[in-house]
């Protein structure tokens, strides 16, 4: 299934379009979405859940969309080595949960505020190492320059939409944390394993805007 830019944007038009606020982001006791989402039975961290956001960069590359990820460094203390996308938590600084995606984007990729092109917001994501994420949808146009923070960043890299929004490569595999059984989406592709919340925002992202096509 090859997907063209435009029917990617009319397709993404579905999708949220107001950023929400901070305190909308935590008013719940948990979100629907996360990785609990698989493990409805499992326990989750209640306490300190952390604001945060990532930019879901959608590279619009002329045979097709793709979409860039980050394989974090191997010496960091928290999420070493995992494949993600550009993100963090909230700063005091940053105006809303837009600009903190855009803020660590820049910061970890080098890829600037006015090349992102925002298009709307998939479901909110709850962790469970204890964050609360808004995934920011972004459209990247090709000719930005690449700056990868070696402190944070190992690898670049990226996957055509296509690949990333076929089912048959949604994979649930299963792990043990902190003791416990659990339970999480895998998306391997050409030696990088995507996984975990990564993995199950691409999910969301699959069912809110492709699913229905796929079960007509």
């Amino acid at each position: 299934m090859t997907i063209s830019a435009q029917e990617l944007r009319s397709r993404l038009a579905q999708l949220k379009r107001n950023v929400l606020r901070v305190d909308e982001l935590m008013e719940n006791e948990r979100a629907k979405l996360g990785d609990h989402t698989l493990n409805p039975h499992s326990s989750m961290p209640r306490e300190a859940v952390e604001p945060a956001a990532v930019l879901m960069p959608i590279i619009l590359r002329e045979d097709e969309p793709t979409v860039l990820f980050t394989k974090r460094a191997d010496h960091l203390t928290r999420h070493a080595g995992q494949v993600s996308f550009p993100g963090g938590r909230l700063h005091v600084e940053d105006a809303d949960l837009v600009a903190t995606a855009l803020r660590e984007t820049e910061e970890e990729v080098g890829i600037r505020p006015m090349e992102v092109e925002i298009a709307g917001f998939l479901d909110v994501y709850e962790t469970g190492t204890g964050y609360r994420i808004l995934p920011v949808v972004g459209f990247v146009k090709p000719g930005f320059a690449l700056a990868p923070d070696p402190r944070e960043v190992e690898a670049i890299f990226e996957v055509p939409l296509s690949f990333l929004m076929n089912p048959d490569n949604h994979q649930r595999h299963v792990g043990i944390w902190s003791g416990r059984r659990r339970e999480y989406y895998a998306m391997p592709y050409a030696g990088y394993y995507i996984w975990g919340a990564t993995a199950g925002m691409l999910r969301n992202f699959y069912e809110r805007i492709y699913a229905q096509e796929m079960t007509a």
